[in-house]
């Protein structure tokens, strides 16, 4: 198990891309805190963890609010010791499939807001905690819309490229303290429902069905794929583990090479 014993919080846990991560932690044995502010959808995610046998405890945070991460932080650390993986997923309202003509400026600039805030509360206040503990590791996910442009997309593409600066000004700050931060860019699976609603979009404009859309996406992959959420969660599980020690202010590219780099 490479993640065994190791406490790890998942925010966004409520998500499918969150969820997908810390089933696949709690799966490498990590005991993983679940964190989002839906209680609900953060129970029956444990829920299934458990049934597999993993560990998962419920810890509901508005990661908008620095002083509740913080507290939360502090209540899990006394609990169960310090955390030494972190992994943010959390959505960042965006709104897709308006040209940047006829979008609100409030639309566009909402995923930024939102990915930066989150990131910063989350990620300083995890980035301290594991410097005064020994180090960790901290991960992320991002898209290709990050470096590369894409028609429609709103803010979600400029939202991708803040965070990722973020994340590596992140690392070059904490690095000397034993702390790296990574992200995998996921090229959107075609499992994850956010996804799956704007594949299906782009399906109807084109009279096409999802399946020959899915086809027409990954036609010029290299792998004639695109990842689903579960490949995702396994390259999260590999930046987390110690086999990625010598990675970071970097990223997994998991896009089957829709990106060459």
């Amino acid at each position: 198990m490479l993640l065994k014993d190791r406490n790890a919080i998942v925010y966004g846990a409520s998500g499918a891309v969150g969820a997908a991560v810390a089933k696949a932690f709690a799966r490498e044995g990590a005991r993983v805190f679940l964190a989002a502010r839906h209680k609900d959808r953060l129970d029956a995610v444990a829920d299934d963890i458990r049934t597999r046998g993993g560990m998962a405890e419920v810890k509901p945070v508005d990661a908008t609010d620095k002083q509740a991460v913080e507290a939360q932080l502090a209540l899990i650390s006394d609990k169960a010791g310090p955390v030494k993986i972190m992994f943010n997923a959390i959505d960042w309202g965006d709104t897709q499939g308006e040209p940047l003509g006829t979008i609100s400026l409030e639309k566009v600039l909402r995923p930024v807001q939102t990915g930066l805030t989150t990131w910063f509360y989350t990620g300083t206040a995890v980035a301290d905690h594991m410097a005064r503990n020994g180090g960790g590791s901290i991960v992320g996910i991002s898209a290709n819309a990050g470096r590369q442009a894409f028609p429609n997309v709103g803010g979600f593409g400029i939202a991708c490229a803040a965070v990722e600066h973020f994340l590596r000004q992140l690392a070059v700050e904490n690095g000397p303290l034993g702390v790296r931060v990574t992200w995998v860019r996921s090229p959107g699976s075609p499992d994850s429902p956010g996804v799956r609603d704007v594949w299906s979009m782009a399906a109807r404009e084109r009279g096409m069905t999802f399946d020959e859309i899915h086809k027409e996406f990954a036609k010029d992959t290299p792998l004639r794929r695109v990842t689903p959420l579960a490949q995702i969660a396994d390259a999260a599980v590999l930046l987390a583990s110690d086999l990625a020690a010598g990675m970071t202010a970097t990223m997994a590219n998991a896009t089957g090479g829709a990106q060459i780099d």
